[in-house]
This record gives C-alpha cells, sequence and structure tokens, in this order.
C-alpha cells in the first residue's frame, strides 16, 4: 500500500482568528473546519475544490514558518493587485525558467510560491 492524497497541511500562526482573517478575506479560502480543540481550534482552510486543506495551528508556538508552500493561481496579476489591496508585501509576478511565480509571506512569515497554472 503507498500514500496516495496529502489531507492537511499544518501552518503555525500566532492566531487563529487574525489567521482565518487573512486566509479567508485575503486569499479567499474557505473554512473547511472549526472544532473544539485541546489546544486551540481545529480550524482548516482551502481553496474551494482543494482536495488538500491548511491546518492553521497556533499551538506551535516554537515551530519555525513554512519555508515554500508551493500553489497555484489562475491568473497572477489578479493576485498581485488582491495583495496589494490588502498591503501584503509579495515578489512578482516574474517569469522564470520553469513559469511565472509570485511569492508572498502570510503575517506569520509562512512563505507562499504561487505558479500561473
Amino acid at each position: 500500500m503507498q500514500i496516495s492524497q496529502i489531507l492537511t497541511v499544518t501552518v503555525p500562526v500566532g492566531d487563529q482568528e487574525e489567521a482565518l482573517a487573512f486566509y479567508t478575506g485575503v486569499l479567499g479560502f474557505e473554512v473547511r473546519t472549526d472544532n473544539p480543540f485541546p489546544m486551540g481550534r481545529w480550524l482548516t482552510v482551502a481553496p474551494k475544490g482543494a482536495e488538500t486543506a491548511l491546518l492553521l495551528a497556533s499551538w506551535f508556538p516554537d515551530m519555525a514558518p513554512i519555508a515554500g508552500l508551493v500553489v497555484t493561481s489562475p491568473d497572477l496579476d489578479a493576485l498581485a493587485e488582491r495583495l496589494r489591496e490588502h498591503d501584503v508585501a509579495f515578489e512578482g509576478p516574474s517569469d522564470q525558467a520553469w513559469g511565472r511565480q509570485l511569492l508572498f509571506q502570510d503575517p506569520y512569515g509562512n512563505g507562499f510560491v504561487v505558479s500561473q497554472a
């Protein structure tokens, strides 16, 4: 038997409510789960239709941020404009040998590489 899918990626955050506002309000993700959990909330978000969700976990205070989650977007220019509207620093979009990309970080230093789909 082999592993066939990634269901959830844990993303360390300092404040779940602030992270929820960023991921849903700025990035347009939807809430998948929001349940009580012994160390906070089991709070997952994902782009609509995505199979993999992000767990916004505030119970890892010493965990280093994730260096580069790679995601896709059909329109990097529109994403750049949305990030600009919300005062989120970003680099790009830029053309690379492997395609077009944009880079940004969430409020907790978790890095994202966005490739144009």
